[in-house]
């Protein structure tokens, strides 16, 4: 086992000596909500206010709801309409990255990540000039 030693102009400190430090950490459930809110609507696309989201205590880890719509080629692109990942196979893909996603910024373990898909948006082109 490798400890860390972090030193300050003061005092040095070491890593495992902190960890083993009398107290507990509480992180609030909006904290977790907004880091839940930011993630999805990174990975999906959209805006956060697009996102809604809630997160709950479930089984010893978190149990997430995610409703959002999904960004969708415009239907008169047919080359990106083949290009395309079906919906079903997109949503399964989402729930994987974001339960790995969310683990790794809460901290927790993430025993349910449920996708609800609530329109469709086409994104804006860009133009490039």
């Amino acid at each position: 086992m490798s400890v860390l030693t972090v030193e300050s102009p003061s005092t040095a400190i070491t890593l495992d000596a902190a960890l083993r430090a009398p107290g507990n950490v509480r992180v609030h459930e909006r904290v977790i909500d907004k880091v839940v809110r930011e993630a999805s609507a990174v990975a999906i696309g959209v805006s956060r206010d697009e996102v809604t989201v809630e997160a709950a205590e479930w089984g010893g880890g978190l149990a997430v709801r995610i409703a959002a719509k999904l960004p969708v080629p415009d239907l008169s692109d047919l080359e990106a309409i083949d290009a395309a990942v079906p919906v079903l196979e997109r949503v399964r893909a989402l729930q994987a990255e974001l339960a790995d996603e969310f683990a790794r910024l809460t901290g927790r373990d993430i025993h349910r990540v449920s996708f609800t898909v609530t329109g469709a948006i086409i994104p804006k082109r860009k133009r490039v000039r």
